[in-house]
């Protein structure tokens, strides 16, 4: 089913009628993950006709306000449209003690149960997973405590060649274990090689999300080879000195980055409010990386197989 895409929020600091900030819906394999919450993120999703009730995972990357303001109305308004199904928010240390003061004041408790799962540590290592997907941290440089996160489908079987498998004797009883990828027996009780009666799957997808973060090699092995990079790009290269203050990046070290682990695309983002034309971002990467994007409120990207690593801005 591959990977989609949706743009809430790619701006940094406050928003603006036309700049909303952080947040994104990915979709994989018809499992949908929301990402950051910034202010303004449940009105992006009635905008975008998506489904409250879809949303089963949060990941916030960090206690700055434009990541996570749009959560407190968020979990509101689930609670408004009756919701009873678990809801899992992962963020760092703190966030739990947030929400829950923010409910007990407000003595607005959910009717659902509210699960946090709270990240301390600076490796990174897995959060969530289930049968089709993968979810891991990627340990950032900012000014506080920051997550990335990394979404791996899972492989897949492998696809069964019948006729192969009919021309070699192979059962139907062993068709489950060859497409799982083990050895199997022909009628005569021979070994065959599962490679023999099957093809190879299609090659998975994977997106890394790299919100508020300054340069960092580190990172380089950790979204080595990934199928979409997204990374924040809060400058332009004539304020990089700005960087090193702030925890942020430009345009150009997102590609720098994106150039060294091989990545198929990168997606730029968290631009400052200081530029007017967001072009500019994209027309420095691409001196670096060829095959960038731009993230902008409402664009939809897909990914429908990572063999041919086609990205389309819907």
């Amino acid at each position: 089913m591959g990977l989609r895409l949706t743009i809430l929020g790619c701006h940094s600091a406050a928003p603006k009628s036309n700049a909303q900030p952080s947040a994104q819906l990915l979709e994989i394999d018809g499992h949908v993950f929301l990402i950051d919450c910034g202010e303004g993120t449940q009105l992006a999703l009635r905008k975008n006709k998506i489904k409250f009730s879809r949303i089963k995972q949060i990941f916030i990357s960090h206690l700055h306000g434009d990541h996570y303001f749009g959560l407190f109305g968020l979990i509101a308004t689930f609670n408004l449209l009756g919701r009873t199904e678990p809801l899992d928010i992962f963020g760092p240390k703190g966030i739990k003690e947030i929400i829950l003061l923010s409910l007990k004041l407000g003595e607005s408790w959910t009717k659902f149960p509210l699960r946090f799962h709270e990240l301390t540590q600076d490796l990174s290592h897995v959060i969530f997973e289930n049968n089709r997907v993968k979810v891991s941290t990627l340990p950032l440089d900012h000014r506080i405590y920051t997550n990335g996160f990394l979404f791996e489908q899972k492989t897949k079987e492998r696809p069964l060649d019948v006729s192969a498998a009919a021309e070699l004797g192979v059962s139907s009883a062993y068709f489950n274990k060859a497409k799982q990828g083990h050895w199997v027996k022909d009628e005569s009780g021979k070994e065959v090689d599962f490679k023999l009666i099957t093809k190879e799957p299609t090659p998975n997808i994977s997106y890394a999300y790299c919100s508020d973060t300054a340069y960092h090699k580190t990172l380089e092995p950790l979204i080595k080879g990934v199928t979409l990079l997204y990374h924040e790009s809060t400058f332009l290269d004539q304020h990089e000195s700005l960087c090193q203050t702030t925890k942020h990046s430009t345009a150009k070290q997102a590609a720098r980055i994106a150039e060294k682990a091989q990545v198929g695309h990168l997606l730029l983002g968290h631009y400052s409010a200081r530029y007017k034309n967001l072009e500019d971002f994209k027309s420095e990467a691409q001196e670096i990386f060829s095959s960038t994007f731009l993230a902008r409120e409402g664009a939809i990207f897909v990914i429908e197989d990572r063999a041919r690593l086609e990205l389309t801005e819907i």
